[in-house]
C-alpha cells in the first residue's frame, strides 16, 4: 500500500518508536506515583519527553509542557481555559473542527467570536484580522497550517499583531510539528497545541500544550495528580494544574524516542524532504485536464498537502477508486474543516487530500501522479 494519508496520522514510523512503546509496556510504572525503580524511571522518562519538546518549539520552561491525549484535547484545555463571558475572540476560516467546536459552543456561553474570512485559495488577508481587534479581545486562535489546503498562516506576523493588542496567540500546529521550524518566542506564540501523532511521528494518543510563562489557564480536569493529594483544589502549578490523572505513559515513550529521531534528522531535512515530495506531485497532477487542485503553490513554505477534486466526481468515488485500484490511501470529504470548504466552494463534493511524510519516496509520489492522470481520462 501507498500511504499517502500522512496529516490525519503518520503510519510509517521510526522503528525505535514502536520499540520504545513495547519496552514501556514491559517496564514503565507510573510516573509520578511513586519512589520506588520503575516509577523512578518512567517520571526520567516524561521529563526528557517534555525537555526536548520544549527545546522542539521554543518553549522557555520544560515545566510548562503539558501532555495530552491529542491536539483537539490541547485546544479544548487552551479555549476553555481562557475564555470567560464577555470576551472576544478573533479566528479564521482555516481551522479544525478541533477549534471550532469548542469556539462555537462558547458563542452560546457569552464569547463573543469573529472569523477572519478566506478567499478562494484559501489565503486571508491580515489586514482584515487588524480591523477585527476590540478593547475585550482576549486572543487569536488559529492554525499554523490548513489541514485541507496546506496554507501557512504568518505566525509571527499574527502574534505580534495580537501582542500590540494586548491579547494572546493560541496556535494549533497539528499540520506543523516536526516538519515545520517553531519558535514559540521568536514567533510570538502564547500557547501552542501540537499533536504527536502526526508530523512529530509518534503514537496515537500523545499531543499537548506548551504554555508561556505568565500565561494561566483553568483546568479543564480536575482529579489524581501525584502531589498535594490532602488539597481539594487541583495544583496550581504546571504541568500538574492540567494534567488530572495517570499519563500515557507507553504513548511517550514512543513520542520521547520520535523526538531522538527528529533531533538526529533535524526538523529543517524533514519538512523539506516532505516539501519536495509534495511539490513534485503537484506539478505532475496541476495541469491534468478535469483535475482541480486548491491551495496556495506560490509560496515554499507550507505543509505537505495537496487537495484536489477530479472533474465532479464526489470525492469519496475517487479516494475508493485509489484505493481499490491503485492500493494508494487518501483521505475523502470534508476533512473537518467546514468553513474551509465552504471558502473554497467544495462542501457538496469536498476533496481528495495526498499527504506526504519522510518515509514515502519519489516512485510512491509518480504512483499517485499516474492514477490520478488516468482517473481523470
Amino acid at each position: 500500500m501507498i500511504y499517502l494519508d500522512n496529516a490525519a496520522t503518520t503510519l510509517h514510523k521510526p522503528p525505535e518508536v514502536a520499540e520504545a512503546v513495547k519496552n514501556a509496556i514491559l517496564t514503565a510504572g507510573n510516573a509520578s506515583r511513586g519512589a520506588h525503580g520503575v516509577s523512578l524511571s518512567a517520571s526520567r522518562m516524561v521529563f526528557e519527553t517534555r525537555s526536548r519538546l520544549a527545546k522542539l518549539f521554543g518553549c522557555p520552561r520544560a515545566d510548562h509542557v503539558v501532555f495530552t491525549a491529542n491536539s483537539t484535547e490541547a485546544l479544548n484545555i487552551a479555549i476553555y481555559g481562557l475564555f470567560s463571558s464577555g470576551d472576544h475572540v478573533i479566528s479564521t476560516d482555516l481551522e479544525h473542527n478541533s477549534v471550532l467546536r469548542p469556539l462555537y459552543d462558547l458563542q452560546t456561553r457569552g464569547v463573543s467570536v469573529d472569523f477572519v474570512l478566506a478567499d478562494r485559495q484559501g489565503n486571508i488577508r491580515y489586514e482584515d484580522m487588524e480591523t477585527l481587534f476590540r478593547p475585550e479581545t482576549k486572543a487569536v486562535v488559529c492554525t499554523h497550517a490548513s489541514n485541507l489546503t496546506g496554507n501557512l498562516l504568518d505566525i509571527a506576523k499574527i502574534g505580534a499583531m495580537a501582542h500590540a493588542h494586548s491579547a494572546l496567540l493560541v496556535a494549533d500546529a497539528s499540520q506543523t510539528a516536526g516538519a515545520v521550524p517553531i519558535d514559540m518566542q521568536r514567533m510570538n506564540i502564547d500557547v501552542l497545541c501540537f499533536t504527536g501523532h502526526k508530523g512529530l511521528m509518534g503514537p496515537q494518543g500523545t499531543g499537548g500544550l506548551c504554555i508561556r510563562p505568565g500565561v494561566e489557564l483553568r483546568p479543564l480536569l480536575r482529579g489524581g495528580t501525584g502531589i498535594h493529594s490532602y488539597d481539594r483544589e487541583q495544583p496550581q502549578a504546571y504541568p500538574a494544574r492540567l494534567e488530572a490523572g495517570t499519563l500515557n505513559t507507553h504513548g511517550i515513550a514512543g513520542l520521547h524516542a520520535a523526538l531522538k529521531f527528529i533531533e538526529k534528522q533535524t526538523v529543517q531535512a524533514i519538512g523539506a524532504h516532505e516539501r519536495a515530495l509534495m511539490q513534485r506531485f503537484y506539478d505532475g497532477v496541476n495541469d491534468l485536464d478535469g483535475v482541480t487542485v486548491y491551495g496556495d503553490f506560490s509560496r515554499s513554505e507550507r505543509a505537505a498537502v495537496v487537495a484536489l477534486n477530479i472533474r465532479d466526481y464526489d470525492s469519496a468515488e475517487v479516494a475508493d477508486a485509489l484505493f481499490a485500484d491503485y492500493d494508494i490511501a487518501t483521505r475523502a470529504g470534508a476533512h473537518c474543516a467546514p468553513r474551509m470548504h465552504e471558502a473554497l466552494g467544495t462542501v457538496q463534493q469536498g476533496a481528495v487530500r495526498f499527504s506526504f511524510s519522510y518515509f514515502n519516496t519519489e516512485n510512491e509520489v509518480d504512483t499517485a501522479i499516474t492514477a490520478v492522470r488516468e482517473l481523470a481520462e
